[in-house]
């Protein structure tokens, strides 16, 4: 027969509030126990909830500008050069334009620029009549 041990079972004894917090700051916790698990659960109620915070804004807005109709072709010409043509109605301007060069080069860049990115500079531009009678831009830019 074996001894029955009268002692009773040695319990941990209670963290603290300030150590769990340190603890979720640091994610000491291993995956799939309960404290790891809240602190995904409060990840993911704030990535959904805070759009819909009226006043919370990440300032992640849709653009407003519609983008091109026709399509803008785009050559590259060099280490960081390109040709973008872009058709003449996907510009705001008229083509006959006494518009200053820097009036042409902004409405230029704007057009081009859901294709190539904000970080590009327009160069030069002229304008060209393709094979079916349709004005085009065709714009020297690079990044």
């Amino acid at each position: 027969m074996q001894p029955v041990s009268t002692t009773e079972p040695v319990s941990q004894p209670r963290r603290g509030v300030k150590k769990i917090l340190l603890s979720y700051f640091y994610w000491t916790y291993p995956r799939g126990c309960f404290h790891y698990d809240v602190m995904v659960t409060l990840i993911l109620i704030f990535i959904f909830l805070t759009p819909q915070i009226p006043g919370w804004s990440y300032g992640d807005k849709p653009s407003l500008i519609a983008g091109s109709v026709h399509p803008i072709q785009v050559i590259g010409d060099g280490s960081h050069g390109m040709i973008v043509t872009v058709a003449a109605s996907d510009v705001n301007l008229d083509v006959r334009t006494t518009a200053s060069k820097a009036v042409i080069k902004k409405a230029l860049r704007k057009a081009i620029e859901p294709v190539t990115g904000d970080a590009v500079f327009v160069d030069d531009w002229k304008t060209v009549t393709d094979a079916q009678g349709n004005v085009t831009w065709e714009v020297r830019a690079h990044r």
